[in-house]
């Protein structure tokens, strides 16, 4: 999938999640769904660090480029010393490492993990990045070009700097789902975890299929690339993705967030 079809998706499966946490009867403070439904958008588009023309490499101008290189021999050195022999060779990283559940959870755990420990600024970090990528890719046709940068890092900041402040304000969800003392945005790595299983699954219906079980092997291949049967897969940007899924994610996320609100 393209980065905004990964986004849109990303945003509609928190949304969904609040739903069911609303059935449950563990409802998220409007605040939670609200940043959590950014965070994971932004979160959907992050598996592709490991492409160096993807949305997110040219998303933090030179630290994002140079890390997406870095991510990519990373991939394809972990590709090499765990490939079975049904596995094909390649010459590169990319759909392989960061497009796994194990890579999902650390990610999601790591940024959890950050956030108990780290303090405000911590939270704040954590914020500041997906809010950049959740503006990228929502608003693709916003910030087409370099010139829009800064203009993206600002308002990733300020929302960043004002959506923290909403969240700590009692019973706005600092403290949702996790509530002991010291537990305060442990919930952070939930739509980190999500938004990443969600671009795992949605490469997955393209015609590469996507290796989302490694390292569990399935017949001689440890990287199995995960799909429906070919006849029902697309190719990443075709008229599926932008004219059926990209306004299927809009209408399952305005109906999962209206749940979510108790609004029907």
């Amino acid at each position: 999938m393209m980065g905004p079809a990964h986004s849109l998706s990303g945003a509609a499966a928190w949304l969904g999640a609040g739903a069911a946490m609303t059935a449950a009867g563990k409802p998220m403070p409007w605040p939670v769904l609200l940043v959590g439904a950014l965070i994971c958008a932004g979160a959907a588009l992050a598996p592709d660090l490991d492409h160096k023309a993807a949305t997110i490499s040219r998303s933090f101008g030179p630290v994002s480029k140079r890390l997406c290189e870095i991510v990519d021999k990373l991939s394809y050195a972990v590709y090499k010393a765990t490939r079975k022999p049904g596995d094909p060779r390649r010459s590169g990283g990319h759909r392989t490492l960061t497009h796994t559940w194990l890579w999902a959870v650390l990610i999601g755990g790591g940024a959890s993990a950050l956030a108990i420990t780290g303090g405000r600024w911590a939270v704040l970090a954590i914020l500041f990045v997906h809010m950049v990528l959740a503006i990228e890719g929502l608003l693709w046709r916003a910030t087409r070009g370099t010139s829009s940068e800064v203009l993206v890092w600002l308002l990733a900041a300020t929302s960043s700097w004002i959506l923290a402040d909403i969240l700590d304000q009692p019973g706005h969800g600092a403290a949702w789902l996790f509530t002991a003392p010291g537990q305060e945005y442990l919930w952070l790595g939930l739509p980190i975890v999500l938004g990443a299983l969600v671009h795992d699954i949605g490469d997955a219906l393209t015609v590469s299929g996507c290796p989302v079980l490694w390292p569990i092997p399935v017949g001689r291949k440890r990287w199995y690339p995960i799909g429906p049967p070919k006849a029902m897969r697309f190719r990443a940007g075709s008229w599926v993705e932008v004219k059926v899924l990209m306004p299927a994610f809009m209408v399952l996320g305005g109906v999962g967030c209206a749940v979510a609100l108790n609004v029907i």
